[in-house]
């Protein structure tokens, strides 16, 4: 299906599909860390981020299949139903929020190869490392210039 998806501001009737659509997203894109997509981070999800970040959603056939959360010019998640990847729709986000803030910012496990590949392709470069305060494993800083 190519369809494009329709990107729109989160809503908070979004909050259930969000969640079990970056649950399922962050299990498949970060294997490596423990309780990944539940738990406290789920908590997290729902009580700080879905609250306090700029969240667009990509919407197809009335449902929610992606989120990008924003703070400011960062990208501080970018989550597609992995059922819904491969057809364009982080690529959808990640334009949109570049036209909204330019120059784009973000943090990517260094074990996400998947992720930093697609971060590449779209004019990401790296930037710096660090390691994560709560996991212990590195993550990139990844910078896309103002086009």
């Amino acid at each position: 299906m190519d369809t494009k998806p329709i990107i729109r501001r989160y809503r908070a009737s979004d909050e259930d599909a969000v969640v079990d659509l970056w649950s399922r997203a962050s299990k498949r894109a970060h294997p490596f860390i423990e309780g990944e997509g539940e738990g406290d981070r789920a908590r997290r999800l729902r009580e700080v981020y879905l609250r306090e970040a700029e969240n667009w959603v990509a919407e197809e056939d009335g449902g929610a299949v992606a989120l990008l959360g924003l703070l400011g010019n960062e990208v501080g998640g970018l989550f597609v139903d992995p059922r819904a990847q491969g057809r364009g729709t982080g690529r959808a986000l990640v334009e949109h929020a570049a036209a909204l803030r330019g120059e784009l910012r973000l943090e990517v496990f260094e074990g996400n190869d998947r992720a930093r590949g697609f971060y590449g392709l779209m004019g990401f470069e790296e930037r710096g490392r660090r390691p994560d305060e709560e996991t212990g494993h590195t993550l990139i800083l990844m910078v896309r210039p103002e086009r």
